[in-house]
């Protein structure tokens, strides 16, 4: 069975950085960039610094779904997706596909979320909108598959808690 591993969070908290250090402890398994599969109306409306509302996000969040299904369906043994997956009713889509998913939700302080927004160079999402990211922002539940990672270092010590994690689940 394919285990796909979603690394969830708002913009900033290191998701991609964190999905690159796992995919390469998982034998380079497919690996999907979220931000890849909105669409340009939903990146040009985050640009304008317009929070995206459900209805923008449930295609999005099902063409994820359903490419994490295709991998499961060619014989991945993981998968790893980037998605904010911010709220529970969006993390259920994502559970939709066959398979099972892990949400590993990265929590950085927001001081350090906001610096690394504003360090960033041409990416649509402007620091202005984590606070409408934050508000939205549901913790998973107690029945949600997952772990919450807030370690505030260096992205080699957040790979380690993941990997501990990941180990002691016994998914690797």
């Amino acid at each position: 069975m394919t285990t796909h591993f979603v690394m969830m969070g708002v913009c900033g908290c290191g998701k991609t950085t964190a999905a690159l250090s796992l995919q390469k402890h998982l034998n380079q398994c497919p690996y999907a960039e979220g931000d890849d599969f909105h669409s340009q109306a939903n990146r040009d409306k985050m640009g304008a610094g317009i929070p995206l509302t459900d209805e923008d996000r449930y295609p999005w969040l099902c063409n994820l779904r359903d490419w994490m299904t295709e991998q499961a369906q060619s014989g991945a043994a993981y998968t790893i997706v980037t998605c904010s997956a911010l709220k529970r009713q969006y993390r259920d889509i994502l559970r939709g596909a066959q398979g099972k998913t892990a949400f590993i939700h990265l929590t950085p302080p927001q001081a350090i979320n906001l610096e690394r927004m504003m360090a960033r160079q041409g990416h649509y999402m402007k620091a202005g909108m984590l606070d409408s990211q934050l508000e939205i922002l549901e913790e998973l539940g107690a029945d949600e598959y997952g772990v919450k990672i807030d370690n505030p270092g260096s992205p080699e010590a957040v790979e380690a808690d993941i990997l501990a994690w990941v180990k002691a689940e016994g998914l690797l």
